[in-house]
């Protein structure tokens, strides 16, 4: 007795069944995506015009790129429904080109005189966090937020010992007595670490003029704190580094009376953009932007950061 062989109607049918059901599932998945991303932006204010609106603009993790901050930041200063910034942040520093990017940018919104921009500080706001934080109006911290770490790090390894012991000796072929300045692959000598020193230095310098200009204290003055240390919110408040202390709906209430707006303002805060399939795959995952924020970079540069390394 033989098997019956399978009814190609049958199978037709259950093949369109399930890419019918697959397509069902994705429908449901964006319509859900998108009521979700409309009453998030109803609800923060983005979509009401009808009370006065304050914005925060977020700066999570380490600063290596500065176009997202600055951008969020020209739009809201040139956005007369916006009455007033907050630039709410969680880092330890960074690069020391964009941190000085997003600082400029708020320095030219706070000179202007358009908006009032105050600054949040989350649990960590060091070196080039607060960097970004000094041309504020106003600076809000909790009192266990980790700031201060005012100064410059370069980091460099050297691996020539290791490279002897595995017998690799590398060639360099070099325009200038430094071109390899700070490289791995033989020890710094003196004159290499006077160059090195006279850049931190340099930048160093400039991180202290402008805390001593942002908050309006004698840049001597400044030096005594700036030797790297961190310190407590409330440490900071009492010496003079914040203005105030508490938390994020805190600075949303100190803005809102200074701008006069009765009652608790509606807040627009920017939702990150993360595409259907990322959003599906589960790939936008806080591990994942941990992992992008801690890899090594592989060529030392000069940092405004607080690290443990």
């Amino acid at each position: 007795m033989t098997d019956a062989a399978p009814q190609p109607g049958k199978e037709s049918r259950k093949k369109t069944s399930f890419t019918r059901k697959f397509l069902y599932g994705i429908l449901a998945a964006a319509l859900t995506l998108a009521i979700a991303t409309t009453a998030g932006r109803y609800f923060s204010g983005d979509l009401d015009s009808s009370r006065e609106k304050i914005a925060v603009v977020e700066v999570e993790g380490v600063i290596v790129d500065a176009r997202e901050p600055i951008r969020q930041l020209r739009e809201y200063s040139e956005d007369e429904a916006i009455k007033g910034i907050i630039l709410r942040i969680n880092s330890p520093g960074g690069m020391v080109g964009p941190s000085q990017e997003i600082y400029d940018e708020v320095r030219k919104i706070v000179k202007a005189g358009r908006k009032k921009v105050y600054a949040s500080f989350g649990a960590l706001a060091a070196s080039g966090g607060y960097y970004i934080a000094a041309p504020t109006d106003f600076i809000v911290s909790n009192p266990g937020t980790i700031t201060g770490s005012i100064g410059v790090i370069m980091t460099f390894a050297n691996s020539k010992e290791l490279m002897d012991k595995i017998g690799i000796r590398p060639e360099v072929v070099k325009s200038g007595r430094f071109k390899d300045l700070g490289t791995s692959i033989r020890p710094m000598d003196l004159q290499d670490r006077k160059i090195l020193q006279g850049v931190v230095d340099d930048v160093y310098q400039q991180f202290v003029e402008a805390v001593a200009e942002g908050r309006k204290m004698d840049s001597e003055q400044v030096k005594k704190l700036a030797d790297g240390r961190i310190y407590s919110g409330r440490q900071a408040y009492k010496l003079k580094l914040v203005d105030h202390l508490g938390g994020l709906e805190e600075t949303i209430a100190q803005l809102g009376k200074t701008l006069g707006i009765e009652g608790r303002p509606h807040v627009v805060m920017e939702q990150k953009k993360v595409s259907l399939m990322n959003w599906l795959l589960n790939s936008k995952t806080p591990a994942n932007k941990l992992f992008e924020t801690i890899k090594p970079n592989p060529s030392p540069s000069l940092q405004y950061l607080w690290t443990l390394e």
